[in-house]
């Protein structure tokens, strides 16, 4: 028989750590469901290859111009979103969604949360699309970050309408973050600028047609 002798025992009725995530997590499915279907989606693309293999990102759906343009694979403006190069973009996009998008699906509601992940993410790609068929470019493009700036512009929407705040999040630092996080894109390389500003635009957009604010 095995004596414990680390800290006392659970009291009865009390929650676990775990149980306490368990029940955070019940309380923003779709968020939590994105976050593990990316994470899920990146684990088997690294399995049948590898995420930095730009020739297995585009088999895999990722967007490129001449696919979608001209071979009218549209379908590659969603799946986009759920494909990741290399775990460091991964893991920047889901920290950030982890702590907007409950924020944001806690406030609008699953389905009007969903609506503007989707749309907005779907949205910011349509336009780079544009800018990228402007310019004549053709390159393999992938990311959330489209998504998730459209959950950022939701947010700011949320935050004006609601004076100045919105359960932790102040305008300030929301603003500060859309900025710090748009400042990196434009002075980093490899970076699909025009995904962030039009993720942005569109999640601002999406939030002004369907968040009604409630009436104390």
């Amino acid at each position: 028989m095995e004596q414990y002798k680390g800290n006392t025992p659970l009291e009865p009725g009390r929650d676990s750590d775990f149980q306490r995530l368990v029940r955070q997590r019940k309380q923003v499915p779709v968020n939590t469901a994105v976050i593990l279907l990316n994470i899920l989606v990146f684990l088997l693309v690294e399995i049948t290859g590898t995420s930095l293999n730009a020739q297995h990102m585009v088999d895999c759906g990722a967007s490129y111009t001449p696919y979608i343009y001209q071979g009218h694979q549209y379908y590659r403006l969603v799946t986009s979103m759920f494909l990741h190069f290399g775990i460091q973009h991964l893991g920047n996009n889901m920290l950030v969604l982890f702590f907007v998008g409950d924020c944001l699906e806690r406030t609008v509601g699953k389905i009007k949360y969903l609506l503007i992940y989707l749309l907005g993410g779907i949205g910011a790609n349509v336009i780079s699309l544009a800018l990228e068929i402007s310019h004549q470019e053709a390159v393999v493009s992938a990311g959330a970050s489209g998504a998730v700036f459209a959950v950022i512009g939701a947010l700011i929407y949320i935050v004006i309408r609601n004076r100045g705040y919105i359960e932790n999040f102040t305008a300030r630092q929301l603003l500060i973050l859309a900025a710090l996080s748009l400042y990196h894109g434009v002075t980093s390389a490899g970076v699909d600028n025009a995904a962030h500003f039009g993720g942005l635009l569109c999640g601002f957009v999406l939030c002004v047609l369907l968040y009604h604010r409630r009436r104390l």
